[in-house]
């Protein structure tokens, strides 16, 4: 139950047996096997409907060294809460070592077991194996997926007991390890939700909720898990730009073992001391941190409850949820615009389905200057237009009468591809560019989009940025990077730090650059599309053009690919997933309502864009 069923060898029938019954699938790692030799590609079971629990079947009596390592390790992709039933393959001191929670090593097709005859002592009682194969992924004890490479080698050692002569491991690796379908099907990823730092969404004082991923098992009181999670604090990649308001050291009281919703969809959260002197608009913070965190995991879940030392904190729903915090995704645009076949920015309702487009009143609409590409503000009553040579960055209000300007940024690359990108807004107003001229590549923020340009430090950017989104919450930015002619996409944290005390300017970072599509070599266009997720256009090696969904941390989502699309150019989406993709692609402006197949909006146009 631990290599993937693609491939690797399977196991011969007969040699393990599963029951299915009452929803519930036992695992038996019981069969008579050699005590030497290899064990190769331990086939995983298939994959199961999302009801059903899986159970190991604990240890037969004198089963051999070969059968008690893959028991053990079928017993760690079972839906057994605390790894009960695992621990009994091991010795009872390295059960009590062994720390199951601290990570799971994710390989591409489960781990090959080869026994190690150099480790068999002459009496008979020690025996080892080495667990091998290629390593895809990494969840830490946060609970947080980082993308990993290269091989994988662990030894598991095995003693046998002198009285009563029975095989157990006594040394083995901590943490888990297991193959990729196993991993799809026992774990699940789920955002939890924290307040950015210095997060005034626009003129509001509501703070941006900011999405935070992480793994959890799937049929394990996921529910309980993520609040666990979210109660312990955000993941260290994000930790630097986000604040709980839980007070620390919250936990669940003590003896809270699950939390389930009762029939008018209200959870009740009993917390200990910590949280028991908060005042209404603090509790109200933390009600909407886990409304929108559970929210998130089921619909199951209408309302929440906070209590503390038996007393009733706080009650919260949705609708008061959305009063104490901006989330990117519950935000809906009024327009989709684009560029139309005479340069002018232009829009039509979104999500509607006619194609009548019409001009954006101000300058920008009336052809004034000629575009190339735009961006509209999040609470669109501004934009920024690209001229149609990548030379300027104008912007203006899209109000009738509204006027442009001059430029507010400048590139003076030699050709358009060397130019300034599509620009981007996030939530506070603040305007990102990227000018990609190879002998002063930059990346620049305006302030409210009208101040002067800071030039935006990355320290460990490696290449140069074609392409630029920020996300709705404003803490974390996607960049297209070009190096040695492949187009990767990273996701860097924005950190906004003091004033510089020379010039008095604020002094804006992109940190923590990492691989959000490792599997792609060559990504060509990308769109926010939800807190923590992104569509990307792009080919693994030798592969053909695709669109996909992404997670931030650079794992794959539980949600379908959008339809197959020929030469697609350039893609938008909205946080709001009640609206359609829209890309431009060699049939024009397209876009892909749900449950039906690309549609052609307009044949003349480019340069797709909802707000933002």
């Amino acid at each position: 139950m631990v290599a993937d069923r693609e491939g690797g060898a399977r196991r011969t029938p007969g040699r393990a047996v599963a029951y299915v019954a009452c929803g519930v699938v036992l695992l038996a790692g019981c069969a008579s096997m050699p005590d030497s030799g290899d064990l190769r590609g331990v086939e995983s079971t298939p994959r199961q409907d999302t009801q059903v629990r899986v159970f190991p079947m604990p240890p037969r009596e004198d089963a051999p060294p070969s059968e008690i390592v893959q028991g053990f390790l079928e017993a760690l992709t079972s839906d057994d809460p605390h790894y009960a039933t695992a621990k009994q393959y091991l010795t009872a001191t390295a059960a009590k070592a062994w720390q199951p929670e601290l990570s799971t090593t994710v390989l591409a097709d489960g781990p090959d077991t080869q026994a190690d005859s150099a480790g068999t002592r002459e009496d008979g009682l020690d025996f080892s194996f080495t667990l091998t194969g290629t390593k895809v992924a990494l969840v830490d004890a946060q609970q947080s997926y980082t993308p990993t490479e290269g091989s994988y080698s662990r030894q598991v050692h095995l003693t046998r007991d002198e009285k009563s002569r029975q095989w157990r491991i006594d040394g083995l690796p901590q943490g888990v390890v297991m193959g990729q379908s196993d991993f799809q099907r026992n774990y699940m990823s789920v955002n939890k939700y924290y307040f950015a730092l210095d997060s005034a969404v626009g003129a509001s004082s509501q703070p941006a909720a900011v999405a935070d991923p992480v793994y959890v098992r799937r049929r394990v009181d996921p529910m309980t898990q993520m609040v666990r999670s979210l109660l312990n604090g955000p993941t260290t990649w994000l930790g630097p730009a986000v604040r709980s308001s839980f007070p620390s050291g919250t936990a669940l009281q003590k003896g809270v073992s699950e939390l389930t919703p009762d029939d008018q969809n209200r959870l009740t959260v009993p917390l200990n001391d910590k949280a028991a002197r908060i005042g209404p608009a603090k509790c109200n913070e933390m009600a909407a941190q886990l409304l929108f965190t559970l929210q998130n995991l089921t619909p199951a879940v209408d309302e929440v409850e906070l209590q503390a030392g038996g007393a009733q904190l706080c009650v919260l729903n949705e609708d008061g949820a959305a009063a104490v915090a901006a989330r990117g995704s519950a935000r809906h645009a009024d327009y989709l615009y684009f560029v139309d076949g005479e340069n002018r920015l232009v829009r039509i309702p979104a999500g509607s389905r006619s194609a009548v487009a019409e001009p954006v009143p101000g300058e920008l609409g009336e052809g004034v200057r000629a575009l190339r590409s735009a961006a509209v503000s999040r609470d669109e009553h501004t934009a920024a237009g690209v001229a149609l040579d990548g030379k300027a960055l104008y912007v203006g209000s899209l109000a009738s009468g509204g006027s442009l300007g001059e430029p507010v940024v400048r590139s003076t690359g030699r050709t358009e591809k060397d130019r300034l990108t599509t620009p981007s807004w996030d939530a506070r107003g603040d305007l990102w560019v990227a000018d990609r001229n190879p002998d002063d590549p930059r990346l620049l923020v305006l302030p409210e989009g009208k101040e002067e340009p800071l030039t935006v430090q990355i320290p460990r950017l490696d290449g140069r940025i074609q392409s630029v989104r920020v996300a709705a919450d404003g803490v974390r930015i996607a960049l297209i990077v070009e190096k040695d002619g492949k187009q990767s996409l990273q996701v860097g944290r924005i950190d906004r730090g003091e004033k510089d005390r020379v010039t008095g300017k604020p002094q804006v970072s992109v940190l923590d650059l990492r691989s959000a599509a490792p599997q792609l070599e060559e990504v060509t266009t990308m769109s926010w599309a939800g807190d923590g997720r992104l569509v990307v256009v792009g080919r693994e090696e030798g592969g053909v053009q695709q669109m996909r969904y992404v997670q931030v941390d650079g794992s794959m989502p539980e949600v379908p690919a959008p339809d197959a699309l020929t030469g697609v150019k350039e893609i938008a989406a909205s946080e709001d997933d009640r609206l359609p993709l829209v890309a431009y692609s060699v049939d024009g402006i397209v876009r892909l309502p749900d449950g039906t197949q690309w549609q052609t909006v307009v044949k003349d146009g480019s340069a797709p864009v909802y707000p933002g």
